[in-house]
């Protein structure tokens, strides 16, 4: 496996690897604190390098799809024709398996109580015990480390003094509106990356893209930057949105003289700010004088 820093790539390989890194930190936490295994992510990972490949390599003979797929991808032809074929958005994720773990003591009746409801268990010894209903699932994994990572998740609880694992009630129901709060970021994060990943591909003014960066900014003045970031997002949102209306209004009436109406796009804008601790100078490098912009 190439390593991001490796000297003999290409030094646009090199920085499309460093930009990589930066994208998957936040994805990988994200899927870590959700318990999405690495397995469903590679799965997907990997099918979107197959689509890219072919909208890069569009028509052409259907037996030489594969092999410039996998030439273009580096994944392996037996890999690509599965990948082509299959329908990766109609198949049901599997759950992790703390979450295998959780549904198993939902349903079988040894680790239920009279009312239907999972009971709490010891942790250790024979049937029922959470060590018996985490090795029925798996024996691949611990179940002190099943138990840890099914804590970490919301789906148990420990009591120490009792040595008893607790199940969560309905830890299999969304919290609040997570789901619709996940489908938002896709859609925003995914839109402004595409723009971005246009513009580098492109001439770069395909899509409007800027971002203000500020450094040595005092810790106790970030709410004050949030503050006026919402009131200038106000600003742009009040302009903007009757803007688009009219746009949208004008575009939906009829077309002069039978002309064909003009095909329609969907447009995506918005504005973010983050702020994250300022990297320490080099060692050595002594910081710049108050005031100092070079």
């Amino acid at each position: 496996m190439t390593e991001p820093n490796d000297s003999s790539l290409p030094p646009d390989q090199q920085a499309v690897l460093e930009a990589v890194n930066a994208l998957l930190a936040p994805l990988a936490r994200l899927a870590v604190a959700r318990g999405v295994p690495f397995s469903e992510v590679d799965e997907r990972l990997k099918t979107a390098f197959v689509q890219a490949a072919r909208d890069a390599n569009p028509g052409g003979l259907p037996h030489r799809q594969v092999s410039r797929i996998s030439t273009a991808t580096g994944i392996n032809r037996r890999e690509v024709t599965r990948l082509v074929h299959a329908k990766l958005e109609q198949a049901r994720p599997k759950r992790s398996l703390a979450g295998e773990v959780y549904a198993h003591w939902l349903t079988d009746p040894l680790y239920r109580d009279v009312a239907g409801q999972p009971k709490p268990l010891p942790r250790q010894g024979p049937r029922p015990s959470f060590e018996a209903l985490a090795r029925e699932v798996t024996s691949d994994v611990h179940p002190r480390s099943l138990l840890s990572e099914m804590q970490r998740l919301g789906y148990a609880t420990l009591d120490e003094a009792a040595d008893q694992v607790l199940p969560v009630k309905d830890a299999l129901v969304p919290r609040s509106d997570l789901p619709r709060a996940l489908r938002i970021l896709g859609s925003n994060v995914g839109s402004h990356l595409a723009g971005a990943v246009a513009n580098v591909l492109g001439d770069g003014r395909q899509h409007f893209e800027q971002a203000i960066v500020a450094s040595g900014v005092p810790l106790d003045a970030v709410q004050a930057v949030r503050q006026l970031t919402a009131a200038q997002w106000k600003q742009a949102f009040d302009s903007l949105v009757p803007a688009l209306e009219r746009l949208i209004e004008a575009g939906a009436a009829e077309p002069v003289d039978g002309a064909a109406p003009s095909p329609t796009q969907r447009v995506l804008i918005g504005l973010y700010s983050y702020h994250q601790p300022d990297a320490p100078p080099p060692q050595g490098e002594a910081l710049p004088p108050a005031g100092d912009k070079s």
